[in-house]
């Protein structure tokens, strides 16, 4: 992966990531790490064999705590873990999510509930312990939404109304959490081309009507989350909160 930046101040800082072990979680963790910080990341899967990747590759192991981010109190427990381990919590990036496909007539009552427990309620009481933790000197939170409810996009309407969900959830802790130095801003990534993403949904002809509504006509990579979310973890950004920050190639405007 390329480092296109350093930012000399996260060097050494206690970072949480959740969904860590893979996709663009997997990216932030290397990214994290390549900047000197310690990193700790939650995921369901065993994640062993990335933690040997990262240990073989930076010299210095993150902490995995395998778990379900829609078990409350495993979330916040491994939070509090992350920072007795790590001696504080400067850094929360609520990055794991969900955007199964559904259609309208056929959500559940449960799989609605499901879907908002992995992609809204999760981020909520994280940003609340991140809040505990970083309580003493404060710290940076950036909970990742989406521009998929900014273009209004269909098929996968419960995924879409948490992504708005966080970015109004953002603002309102950036207001609430201001006079303790914590800093809260969204993320909302264009299509990035994962695995993932590669495998159930990147057609060529969904690539090619994708590309075609960028002003940048190239697909974004993982690499250009990653230097968007160390730049508003950073004190770069400073004086950013309460923002949703795009990088999309430009699809959408939020001004």
């Amino acid at each position: 992966m390329t480092q296109n930046a350093t930012f000399h101040d996260i060097a050494g800082k206690s970072v949480f990531i959740t969904g860590g072990g893979s996709g663009i979680g997997a990216s932030l963790t290397d990214g994290f790490l390549s900047q000197g910080a310690n990193v700790a990341f939650i995921g369901r899967s065993d994640a062993s064999e990335f933690v040997d990747q990262m240990t073989t590759k930076h010299g210095r192991a993150p902490l995995f705590i395998q778990g379900d981010i829609t078990d409350t109190q495993h979330l916040q427990n491994s939070m509090r873990k992350a920072a007795d381990t790590h001696g504080g919590f400067d850094i929360l990036v609520n990055n794991a999510a969900n955007d199964d496909r559904h259609v309208l007539d056929e959500v559940t009552s449960d799989y609605w509930d499901w879907m908002q427990a992995i992609n809204l309620k999760s981020y909520f009481f994280a940003c609340q312990q991140a809040a505990r933790l970083m309580k003493a000197k404060g710290g940076a939170i950036v909970n990742f939404s989406s521009i998929s409810y900014i273009m209004g996009g269909a098929g996968y309407t419960a995924y879409t109304t948490a992504n708005a969900g966080i970015t109004a959830m953002s603002r309102s802790l950036a207001r609430e959490l201001g006079p303790e130095k914590i800093r809260v801003n969204a993320l909302a990534p264009g299509w990035v081309l994962t695995d993932k993403q590669l495998d159930k949904w990147a057609t060529p002809e969904a690539l090619a009507g994708h590309l075609s509504t960028q002003c940048l006509k190239e697909h974004l990579a993982p690499q250009d989350i990653v230097d968007a979310v160390l730049f508003l973890s950073s004190n770069t950004s400073r004086m950013m909160t309460g923002q949703c920050m795009v990088v999309d190639g430009g699809v959408v405007v939020t001004g």
